[in-house]
């Protein structure tokens, strides 16, 4: 991570490397790997825009792989099976994994880089992917870094953890409000809600929330 300074030819190729793909438009990649604290303090633009779009990108891409992959699937099911991918679980352990924070540019403190940071930077580089190169390179950014790298069942994974240590099964109590489905789950005196479009999603979303706090994961 970089406070305070800029980007040099050698630190831009890196990131590169690391993307795997190399930007025709290198401003994209500066715009993708600066935080809105460094922007705040010297002017110019940040990530927050191209994390905007590559969140939508990044659901377009998943959603299209999943419609073509699984021709039974309902929709909740469908939608279920998204999150796995599209989760701030899910791109913040890529982010870590790749270590895509360590090109970051930011000013201050490190402070100022919360979870929602580590979160947010893969959709920020895929938006400037896709804006520099279009959906075939977009859709190699996924399928390198989401799709090739697996997910997990976080229903199954929370039942697991919680029946090697009390022998029993977590428990799940949901509602629907106004055409949104909500769901508390239980285990080992923890408790997480999720939401989702359907009962499905949303305890796939407790689940995910209950497994990676019980864990330790973010």
């Amino acid at each position: 991570m970089y406070s305070g300074e800029g980007f040099s030819a050698e630190t831009l190729e890196a990131a590169e490397r690391s993307i795997g793909y190399t930007f025709r438009n290198k401003a994209l990649l500066e715009e993708a790997l600066t935080h809105k604290s460094y922007s705040n303090a010297f002017g110019g633009a940040n990530n927050e825009r191209l994390e905007f779009l590559g969140d939508a990108v990044l659901e377009l891409i998943i959603s299209e792989r999943l419609f073509v992959s699984c021709p039974q699937a309902e929709e909740g099911e469908l939608t279920a099976l998204r999150q796995q991918y599209v989760s701030k679980t899910a791109l913040g352990r890529l982010c870590k994994r790749e270590k895509f924070m360590r090109f970051l540019r930011f000013s201050g403190g490190e402070q100022n880089l919360g979870s929602k940071t580590v979160e947010s930077l893969p959709e920020a580089l895929l938006g400037a992917v896709y804006l520099d190169g279009g959906m075939l390179p977009a859709r190699a950014f996924v399928k390198r870094f989401l799709v090739s790298a697996g997910t997990e069942n976080y229903k199954s994974l929370l039942q697991e953890y919680v029946q090697k240590r009390t022998g029993k099964t977590p428990e799940y109590v949901c509602r629907e409000e106004q055409g949104r489905y909500f769901c508390t789950v239980r285990a080992l005196e923890r408790t997480a809600e999720g939401e989702g479009r359907n009962k499905q999603a949303a305890e796939f979303s407790a689940a995910e929330k209950l497994y990676s706090e019980l864990v330790g994961k973010q």
